[in-house]
C-alpha cells in the first residue's frame, strides 16, 4: 500500500492537520464523504488507478441553472482529453472568460471544504461518476459505457441493468446529493461544434446540439493514489 504522502496531496494534508482528522484512510465505500465532497470510484490507464474521483456536493457544486459549455460553436485548443479534465478546465479558463466559458469558470472559481482544485469532468471522469453513482432504476443505452480509463477499465458497453442503480443512498433518485436524470457536460471537446455530455438517467453520451446549448454541470476534484 502506498505511503499517505504517496496517498494525499499537500493540500489535502494540510487541511486534515488542521482539522485533527490526520492520517486520513483511502476512501472505501462510494458516496462516502471524502476530500471535500463524496467519493465517486477511480480513474487510471489500462486499469491502473492514478487517482480517486470525488464529486462535489449538489448543493454548491452543481450549477443552480444549466449553463453553455462555450458561448459559440467553435473550436477550443487543447480542451480534448477525455481523462483530464482539470487540464481540459485550465485551457477553457485560459482562453476565454465566464461569458465564454460559462460552464467552465463555475468549476474553475469554487472554494468547496477549503479546497480550490475543483475542475469541470473529462468524459470518462463523467463517465464513472454515472456507473458508480447512477440515481434511477432505468435501464441502460447499450451503446455507451466503453470505458478504458475506469477502475476496473471496461472493454464493451453497458448493458441493460449494469450498471445497477447506485447503493449509495444520498445519491437514489430524490436522495440529498443525486445526480438529476438529465445531460451533464464533461469538459471534452468533441468537435468545433460540440462537446461530449452525459445523460444521469439511461448513460448515454453524446455530443449532438452544440456547445451553445444549456445543460446541467457538477464539479469535480481527484485526489492521487
Amino acid at each position: 500500500m502506498p505511503s499517505y504522502s504517496g496517498i494525499f496531496t499537500l493540500q489535502t494534508q494540510m487541511q486534515a492537520i488542521a482539522a485533527g482528522t490526520w492520517p486520513i484512510q483511502p476512501p472505501t465505500t462510494i458516496g462516502q464523504a471524502f476530500g471535500g465532497g463524496y467519493y465517486a470510484g477511480q480513474i487510471g490507464v489500462s486499469g491502473v488507478a492514478t487517482h480517486y474521483l470525488v464529486v462535489g456536493p449538489v448543493a454548491s457544486a452543481e450549477s443552480g441553472a444549466a449553463l453553455q459549455w462555450k458561448n459559440a460553436n467553435t473550436a477550443t485548443a487543447g480542451a480534448d482529453s477525455d481523462i483530464n479534465g482539470l487540464q481540459n478546465t485550465a485551457d477553457m479558463v485560459a482562453a476565454g472568460n465566464s461569458t465564454v466559458f460559462p460552464a467552465a469558470h463555475f468549476c474553475n472559481d469554487l472554494v468547496i471544504g477549503g479546497f480550490s482544485d475543483w475542475y469541470m469532468p473529462a468524459k470518462n471522469e463523467l463517465e464513472v461518476c454515472y456507473y458508480n453513482l447512477k440515481p434511477t432504476t432505468t435501464s441502460n443505452n447499450t451503446s455507451a459505457g466503453t470505458n478504458t480509463n475506469a477502475v476496473p477499465s471496461r472493454g464493451s458497453n453497458y448493458t441493460a441493468g449494469d450498471p445497477a442503480q447506485t447503493s449509495a443512498a444520498d445519491f437514489k433518485s430524490t436522495g440529498t446529493e443525486d445526480f438529476t436524470a438529465i445531460g451533464y457536460w464533461s469538459s471534452s471537446e468533441y468537435s468545433a461544434y460540440g462537446a461530449w455530455f452525459q445523460n444521469f438517467n439511461t448513460g448515454n453520451q453524446g455530443y449532438y446540439g452544440g456547445k451553445t446549448n444549456d445543460r446541467h454541470v457538477r464539479a469535480i476534484r481527484r485526489v492521487a493514489v
